[in-house]
Order: structure tokens, then sequence, then C-alpha cells
């Protein structure tokens, strides 16, 4: 005469065939035998388990898709009266709408673009579950298999792949060690153009540092025999005339050869000789008026 529902549960209570209400949880009472019935709905999230689909890609590829939607009833009313079984319905909508979705798609795009395929499963399954009070909280895409030759020739791509990515590393590295060494190269060369270039500037410095100092010996040298030179008179370039003189006619050469200016020398040594004689001349007389003794 009652019925006890449980919290995850709802029931239907017809009567005469027409639906009364919606009941649960708790005690569903009074339930007569023969004039009311009642149908007993679950509505917690359930997994339906789409067994693996053969389905022809865009580009004319057959793969096996093995897929799960997650649902759970939001209308028991619906669920019930609306449709006849909604967990067979929902089945066979994800059968179509997978086998739509992914003649839409290349072989390419199936396999590396699972979560946009379970987005659109998702959307388009809970469009139409939405009229028999189900809704569709999530596809997941378990496993996309391909044909055994797609597999060997999607195995040959990814080692050639993987051989290229290898090849262009090693290139990598061996342009970044190439470009390395030149630099350290470069940085060598630079400093020992800065060390030639500092030895050169050393060098020219000290070179301009001694002919200075020479310079400035020479020119001292030629200060003190300028020095010097000021105290030579006419007298003592005529001894040394005198003297050179002397020394030709000691040498047993018979050709001389005298200096341009010989007149002059004369004049200087006869000038010399009379001044020397008028000296004498002078001292004479003084001696004459002396006294005997």
């Amino acid at each position: 005469m009652f019925r006890v529902v449980l919290p995850y549960q709802r029931v239907l209570h017809f009567r005469l065939g027409n639906l009364i209400g919606v009941k649960g949880p708790g005690f569903v009472f009074p339930v007569f035998p023969i004039i009311d019935q009642t149908s007993r709905v679950d509505l917690r999230e359930r997994v339906l388990d789409v067994e693996p689909q053969t389905c022809i890609t865009k580009d004319n590829a057959p793969v096996s898709v093995d897929m799960l939607v997650y649902l759970r009833v939001t209308n028991a009313e619906d669920a019930v009266v609306k449709v006849e079984d909604f967990v067979a319905a929902s089945r066979g909508i994800a059968i179509t709408t997978l086998r739509a979705v992914v003649g839409d798609m290349s072989l390419d795009d199936v396999l590396s673009k699972r979560e946009q395929i379970n987005q659109i499963m998702r959307a388009k399954l809970d469009e139409v579950t939405d009229r028999w009070g189900i809704k569709v909280n999530a596809v997941e895409i378990r496993e996309i298999l391909p044909p055994r030759d797609i597999q060997d020739a999607m195995s040959r791509q990814m080692s050639a792949e993987r051989h290229r990515r290898a090849t262009v590393t090693d290139a990598d590295g061996q342009r970044a060690a190439a470009v390395t060494i030149a630099e350290g190269d470069k940085q060598a060369a630079i400093l020992n153009a800065e060390g030639n270039r500092q030895s050169a500037v050393l060098n020219a410095e000290g070179a301009r540092q001694s002919a200075i100092l020479n310079a400035e010996g020479f020119a001292n040298a030629l200060q003190q025999i300028y020095e010097s030179a000021r105290g030579v008179d006419d007298k003592t370039m005529s001894l040394q005339y005198m003297d050179m003189l002397k020394v030709i006619g000691a040498s047993p050469s018979t050709k001389w050869i005298l200096p341009l200016d010989l007149i002059n020398m004369a004049s200087s040594i006869s000038q010399t000789l009379g001044n020397g004689q008028s000296a004498s001349d002078g001292a004479q007389p003084a001696r004459q008026g002396e006294r005997p003794q």
C-alpha cells in the first residue's frame, strides 16, 4: 500500500493511466494495487559505455573510436513519458553523432584533437537529449585506432620526424659551437691587437723620450762648445795656424793644400808678430833709462 523512495530516486505515480505526480524521497502512499502503477527513476549520474565504432574520416580513412558518455536524469517525468528507454536512445544518438563529427574531420585532426571532439559531441548530444530530461555532462574518447597500414605509416613518419629533429638539434649545436669558437677567436684577436697597440704606443713613447734626451744632450754639448769658443781670440787661432804649418813642414809630402784664406791667416800672423815687436821696443827704453849700479 506504500513505497519507500531513496534520496537519489523519484517515483512517477500513475492512476488509471494518468500521471498524478512525481513523488519522493521518503514514503509514498496510498498505492492501490489495481488502479495505481509506479515507475522508479534513478537520478544519479551514470556512465554509458559505447562500444568501438568504425567511422570514416573526411579523407576516407577508417578509424575505430571507443568512448564513454556521462549523463544523468534531470526531469524524471520526461525521462519516462517522452522516451521509451532513454539509455538506449542516448546510446544510439551518441553513435550517430560520433560518426557525423568524425566524418567532418581529417584523420590528422581526429588523432590530434580529441578534446575538441569531446566538446562537440557533448554539445550535440546535450541538445538532443534535453527534450528527454537527460543532461549529458561529459563525453570522453578512450581510444582511436586507425588501420594497421596507417599505423605503420604513422610510425615511419614519427621516426622520420624524430630523425629530423635530431639532425636539426645537432646542426644547432654545431652552429652554436662554431659561433662560440668564432666569438672566442674574435675576442682573442681584439686582445692581441690591443696588446700590440699598447706595446707600440709604449715603444714610440720610449723612442720619443730617448730622442728628446739625445737632442737635449747634443744641445747642451753645442752650448758648452759655443761657450768655450767665445773665449778663443785671433791670437789663439794664429798660434793654431802656426802649429799646423809646422806639422805640414815636417811632413814628407811634396804637395801641400793650403786653405783659401791663407792671406787673411798671414795677415793675422803678421799683425800678431808686429804687436809683439812693438811691445818689445816699448820695453827697451825703459831699461836704458835705468841708473847703472
